[in-house]
């Protein structure tokens, strides 16, 4: 049987696994679904067309699934999908879609939201991310794999983050960020490669390399967007160790939608 404080509040509808751990005056509504072995806290409330996976933290005070804060939302019944293996710290806020857009909000696996987190309707987060404390994330946005948002950091409806970049401390981000890049401020500027971040993950030298040429290509060169992805494709051409890294930076450039960060 799931372990539910005699305090909280589960509609009848919601589908709990039976190793789902529910703390006191927590509220599910009726359209839940959660996956085996995650803890929901107390006083959290997860409401909406929302499904979560397995293995989850819910810290305390968290609002999961609630409407998108968007005025064209009609009551349409958009969704929430959260993976597995996610931990979501304090006073988090992660809304549902909306049908001006794919209809889900998605957040990944392995994620480590921090408090006061907010995640606006129709993004789209990746897995093995870190959000800090305060991180803002408004609607639309699509973040990568393994990207960093450091605390305070805010970024603007329909940008795009690629994976492995790293977002500095406050940044207020206007425009797209490549794959791999660091950067901070307000306007946000770029400062390089996330190097630190790809040691740990277990790049190679060749392909850290590789991704500092690309970079040089687009910050450094003087190139126009578009001469930069004819010269990233042939140093994709010419770095078969790091070829992957560069076509990512290089696929970038023709889906970035608000200009990049540059």
């Amino acid at each position: 049987m799931a372990k539910i404080h005699a305090t909280a509040i589960i509609d009848p509808k919601a589908q709990l696994d039976e190793s789902v751990e529910v703390g006191p005056y927590s509220v599910i509504g009726p359209n839940v679904v959660i996956g085996p072995r995650t803890v929901v806290g107390p006083h959290v409330v997860i409401e909406g067309n929302t499904t979560i996976g397995s293995d989850n933290k819910f810290f305390q005070f968290s609002s999961i699934g609630a409407a998108p804060q968007d005025k064209k939302w009609n009551g349409e019944p958009t969704r929430l999908t959260i993976g597995d293996r996610n931990t979501i710290r304090e006073f988090c806020t992660f809304n549902t879609g909306t049908v001006q857009d794919k209809g889900v909000t998605s957040l990944g696996n392995d994620n480590w939201i921090s408090a006061y987190v907010h995640l606006a309707h129709d993004c789209q987060v990746g897995s093995n991310t870190i959000f800090s404390n305060n991180a803002q994330i408004a609607g639309h946005v699509e973040i990568g794999d393994w990207v960093i948002m450091s605390g305070f950091a805010n970024v603007h409806q329909f940008c795009k983050i690629g994976a492995h970049a790293f977002v500095g401390m406050s940044t207020s981000l206007t425009q797209d960020v490549p794959p791999f890049v660091l950067l901070n401020g307000n306007p946000a500027q770029a400062h390089g490669v996330n190097i630190e971040g790809l040691k740990r993950r277990g790049f190679t030298r060749e392909q850290i390399n590789g991704i500092r040429t690309a970079y040089k290509l687009i910050y450094r060169s003087g190139l126009t967007l578009e001469e930069a992805k004819l010269a990233l494709q042939a140093e994709e051409e010419a770095t078969p160790a790091a070829a992957e890294q560069i076509r990512s930076m290089r696929e970038f450039l023709s889906v970035a939608s608000r200009g990049i960060v540059r």
